[in-house]
């Protein structure tokens, strides 16, 4: 009768686990911004899935501590050890097939998203004497419908659409795949728009594709991800994504926004400035390098 009382105490805090960590992963999904691309639904429902077996383990280790602590406590004059758990098989077996199920669920999952979002041009990840190369994506092209050429460079965003026009705003179709011709000019950049849930790096001298879907209309904030030099964190742009007609009226605007907009580069062209009257400029690199320059001039 005891041990019968047990299991079903047992089942009882198994079944409360997994409700609350079932309700924690579908919280989860309001901690992310918005979905704003149709390959963001894959990776927000890999991440609820994830944060539901954290709270699994973790109130079921809590829980396993603070019984044995309450119900399984030494006396104050018992210095003898507990009964070990090796030699189990069946622990062992459990605690080892278990993890490794999971990790290569996880690892599917994350190979089927980079085949979703098809990135292109990316070299292989592990290459030795004893091993195949192993790539990030396919090497068969998404079809899309617009083409954009993207190019990060200190200390901007480019974007040329079709018809050669030129702006430093990204605008996108809603609910059409479009390719993005990412590159780099000087030192690697990071693609980064966390409501497409996308964060790529760019390659100087190497063309990386992506194709994305957007599905949410609304403005969105475009950032370099990776350290690129001084006030790389500054370095943004809107990102918008519209209709079809919006688009099209837009691009046939052959918008041209004036240099100098992001804030990257106004930072740049600051005057250099001391600090607490001393000799150590503290301004941009630009400007500090203009008045060491002045200095020698002088000198």
């Amino acid at each position: 009768m005891l041990k019968a009382l047990e299991y079903f105490l047992l089942a009882l805090f198994i079944a409360g686990l997994m409700l609350i960590s079932r309700w924690m992963g579908q919280q989860a999904f309001t901690w992310m911004p918005p979905q704003a691309t149709a390959e963001a639904q894959r990776v927000d429902d890999l991440f609820s899935f994830l944060v539901s077996v954290g709270t699994f383990v973790l109130l079921g280790l809590v829980g396993i501590m603070l019984y044995s602590a309450l119900f399984f406590r030494a006396k104050p004059d018992d210095y003898s050890e507990g009964h070990p758990s090796r030699g189990n098989a069946k622990l062992e077996i459990l605690w080892t097939v278990a993890p490794t199920l999971l990790v290569l669920w996880i690892a599917v999952q994350n190979i089927n998203i980079y085949q979703q979002l098809n990135i292109l041009g990316l070299q292989q990840i592990v290459q030795s004497p004893l091993e195949a190369p192993a790539y990030a994506a396919s090497d068969q092209p998404k079809p899309a419908v617009e083409q954009i050429r993207v190019m990060a460079r200190q200390w901007e965003w480019t974007f040329e659409y079709p018809n050669h026009v030129t702006s430093h705003e990204l605008h996108l179709p809603v609910n059409q795949s479009t390719r993005l011709d990412l590159q780099a000019k000087e030192v690697i950049h990071g693609f980064y728009v966390p409501a497409f849930r996308l964060k790529q790096d760019i390659v100087p001298g190497r063309d990386i594709d992506l194709v994305v879907t957007p599905t949410r209309v609304g403005k969105y904030r475009l950032q370099d991800s990776q350290y690129s030099g001084t006030y790389f964190a500054l370095m943004t742009a809107d990102v918008y994504v519209e209709s079809k007609q919006a688009y099209n009226q837009w691009v046939m605007a052959v918008a041209q926004p004036p240099d100098g907009t992001n804030p990257a580069v106004a930072e740049q062209r600051q005057p250099p400035h001391t600090l607490f009257k001393t000799n150590w400029n503290t301004g941009s690199a630009e400007a500090i390098a203009k008045s060491a320059a002045s200095q020698r001039d002088d000198s």
